[in-house]
């Protein structure tokens, strides 16, 4: 294996030297960033040797089986023994004629992350993470969570045999999402308080008591969360999209795509930078709101939302996140509830279903079609962060539900 790369604050250029010190920078408190040395190959020649990874159905190994380890030399360069994976990434790139009507969008497809083997894009993440705790001995992994992420953690920790800790808001996570944590053998703490008051526990708990941080703070998950990108510009045969749309809640993903999409059009991967569409939940949008100002100041909410992934009041990788929207030209806004639950139902009548958050990204489609921001020809695609089970207490109700009698004439009524 290559030398694992360093860690440095992206806000003073301090290097992180303790592996273990992944909640921020200790000079400045800034967020940290993996430092990566340039890969050998460059434009076609990189291309060719990631579309040459995707392999057969009977191909074995990390770089065959995961949609993460294809691109190691973007991420982790870890030898495949010691790499901790399920299987995630290669998830699908759907288009629909529904979606298509609901946005007013003709080319618009869903990157669906809900198929990922915990069913959430956070997997993508914890790959890595697990990965690179276990290379430096890790002897526990902690995290804070609305659902998505301690269920990934469990799951993952577990196939590596590190234990595992979470702390989940009381009351405010959905059962299933719950049970997955449970399952996979966490140790899970319901802290009286809201997530962002569990993601304060937890970065004073990994800095007091030495404990592995596997929330996106840790740089290690954002180099995991880029192979969303990185998995869709190769789908669309390294054509970039006009936009990328997703729903924003700690703002990870929104750092991570952007720190991708600049990496890929510096090593010539693609020609274009595809600009990012952020979309929250209007109960939850401090970063809708700052961006409305110009990014003049931080704001901070007390975030409620059906939408309970992203129900997040003061998200962790905001620094990280200004420079994407800036670095893509992209835009942030905000959509209701109401609308949310709106593209939920349409997502779901497409026979594709997601959990409420992610529909956010669809949501936010419609909405900046309707203002003119997006064009009906734009390319886009909007991504599914987790799947329709994760949260099915908020799925609409079915219309179509009907108590019949035991009879074959009973079924002949209720066909269409």
């Amino acid at each position: 294996m290559s030398a694992i790369p360093s860690v440095r604050c992206e806000s003073c250029g301090t290097h992180a030297d303790d592996p273990f010190a992944l909640a921020g920078c200790r000079s400045c408190g800034g967020t940290l960033a993996v430092s990566h040395e340039p890969p050998r190959l460059r434009g076609a020649a990189l291309r060719e040797l990631f579309d040459s990874r995707r392999g057969a159905p009977d191909a074995s190994g990390p770089e065959a089986t995961s949609g993460v380890w294809r691109f190691r030399e973007l991420i982790l360069d870890a030898d495949p023994p010691g790499i901790v994976t399920l299987g995630e990434g290669r998830t699908p790139l759907i288009a629909s004629d529904a979606i298509r009507r609901f946005t007013g969008v003709d080319s618009i497809s869903v990157k669906h992350e809900g198929l990922n083997p915990t069913g959430s894009f956070k997997d993508r993440g914890m790959t890595v993470a697990i990965t690179h705790a276990r290379l430096v001995g890790a002897r526990a992994v902690l995290c804070a969570s609305t659902g998505n992420t301690s269920s990934s953690l469990a799951a993952y920790a577990a196939h590596a045999g590190i234990p595992a800790v979470v702390l989940i808001p009381l009351g405010k996570v959905s059962p299933g999402k719950m049970a997955q944590t449970m399952a996979y053998g966490a140790r899970t703490l319901l802290v009286r308080g809201d997530f962002d008051d569990c993601m304060r526990l937890a970065r004073e708990a990994a800095t007091r008591l030495k404990a592995y941080l596997a929330n996106s703070l840790n740089p290690w998950r954002i180099q995991g969360q880029k192979t969303i990108m990185l998995d869709l510009l190769q789908q669309c045969a390294w054509k970039a999209p006009d936009w990328v749309a997703l729903p924003a809640g700690n703002l990870g993903n929104t750092a991570a795509f952007g720190r991708a999409l600049v990496q890929a059009r510096e090593l010539g991967l693609i020609d274009r930078i595809p600009r990012l569409l952020c979309v929250q939940a209007l109960g939850a949008a401090p970063f809708a709101k700052s961006f409305a100002s110009g990014f003049a100041q931080r704001e901070r909410v007390k975030a409620e939302t059906v939408a309970s992934a992203i129900r997040i009041g003061d998200p962790a990788s905001w620094d990280r996140a200004v420079l994407s929207i800036r670095a893509t030209d992209g835009v942030v806004t905000a959509v209701t509830d109401d609308a949310i639950l709106a593209a939920q139902a349409e997502i779901s009548r497409a026979g594709i279903g997601c959990e409420p958050a992610s529909a956010a990204s669809v949501a936010g489609v419609r909405a900046m079609r309707e203002q003119g921001v997006i064009a009906r020809d734009h390319r886009v695609v909007a991504v599914l962060t987790g799947h329709l089970l994760k949260d099915p207490s908020a799925a609409a109700a079915d219309s179509l539900t009907l108590e019949v009698d035991a009879t074959v004439e009973s079924i002949e009524r209720a066909l269409p």
